[in-house]
């Protein structure tokens, strides 16, 4: 969209992960002041393929959670995967800066915090996951008093209709196999599991200020309708369009217009049929855990988040199987402190005692 808008958009900052390859290419296209990997060990590479161009190039954890601040910068679209998405976020809102919201995990851990910080720093947190911002478009112009109940569809993953059995000897290939979306391993793995649905419950509850009983999960296995709200009259709005994160990136960053794109057209005789079924909490039970972290709140989805973590991380190195991931969250929730009122330091204490239980009391590492 930055191609094809160049006079609405100045990229100003790139960051990549590992990615150096993708980075180098982007900063030879677009000419940021700044560009940043996060894997130290690709710097060197990055620094000698940016040589001469007058793009500065920056490494590691803190310089990401500065650079966000940086005053030039008016939008950040932050779209790290899992806790490391939160300080950068905290900061960049407290900087007064706009966020392009990516990161499910900053709302999960800390959604009433960064709520309070978008109020008093008077920013805008505009959501990019296709689910909210399905959400979102739909409730533009509407109150949002006067929403009966949200609906988050999900494609159901790779393992829809499993059996537990089954579940109990897939392999990390089969769960990276997912049938809809391109994404990395670890928001892959959680949409096996539903935990990527449970994350973005709890997610939604803080975006639009709404009740446990107010949200609930449908499987939309072509991943066509977004989500769905329905209002207390009982008529619903519906967010519909190809599966592809461009969308609602576009969206956000072009927000409140709609600016015009060269994306793909959704074309309904491709989709004869849309079909919906239940979630089955009972098989999946990473959606069950999160609507309890949610119901109990404090720093539940925290505990449930890092446990998460470092339990997919498990799974991808093929340490443990597929169901232990859920058991290890369910065990780390009943077994790490309890804190009803958390603030940032009570938040980042128990994201590292939660991972430190995991490693030590569980998976003995």
């Amino acid at each position: 969209m930055i191609q094809q808008h160049p006079e609405a958009f100045i990229p100003y900052v790139l960051t990549a992960h590992h990615n150096h390859e993708k980075l180098i290419e982007q900063a030879l296209a677009f000419r940021p002041n700044t560009v940043h990997i996060g894997c130290k060990g690709s710097y060197p590479l990055v620094k000698e393929a940016l040589h001469g161009t007058g793009i500065r190039v920056l490494a590691g954890k803190a310089d990401l959670e500065t650079i966000v601040t940086l005053p030039e910068i008016d939008l950040v679209l932050v779209a790290l995967v899992g806790y490391a998405g939160l300080k950068p976020v905290i900061n960049a809102i407290e900087a007064g800066k706009d966020i392009a919201l990516a990161n499910k995990e900053s709302m999960v851990v800390a959604g009433e915090l960064v709520n309070q910080l978008t109020k008093k720093h008077r920013v805008n947190v505009i959501p990019v996951d296709s689910e909210h911002s399905a959400i979102f478009q739909c409730l533009a112009g509407e109150d949002y008093q006067k929403i009966e109940k949200i609906y988050l569809t999900a494609s159901g993953g790779p393992f829809y209709g499993a059996t537990a059995k089954y579940l109990e000897t897939v392999s990390r290939a089969e769960a990276l196999r997912h049938p809809n979306w391109s994404m990395g391993e670890k928001i892959t793995i959680d949409s096996a599991t539903l935990m990527n649905k449970g994350l973005e419950v709890i997610e939604a509850k803080w975006f639009f200020d709404l009740e446990p009983a107010q949200i609930d999960v449908v499987v939309h296995p072509q991943s066509v309708i977004h989500s769905i709200v329905q209002f207390v009259d009982g008529s619903m709005k519906a967010q519909m369009g190809l599966p592809d994160m461009k969308l609602p990136i576009h969206y956000a960053f072009a927000y409140p217009e709609r600016l015009d794109s060269t994306f793909e057209r959704f074309n309904f005789l491709d989709y004869p049929e849309l079909t919906f079924g239940q979630a089955d909490q009972n098989i999946f039970r990473n959606l069950a855990l999160a609507y309890q972290a949610m119901e109990k709140g404090g720093n539940m989805p925290c505990i449930m988040n890092a446990a998460n973590e470092v339990a997919v991380e498990a799974f991808l190195q093929e340490k443990i199987g597929f169901l232990q991931i859920a058991k290890i969250i369910e065990q780390s929730m009943l077994a790490v402190g309890f804190n009803p009122v958390p603030d940032y330091n009570d938040l980042v204490e128990t994201n590292t005692a939660t991972r430190v239980y995991v490693k030590k009391n569980i998976l003995k590492i």
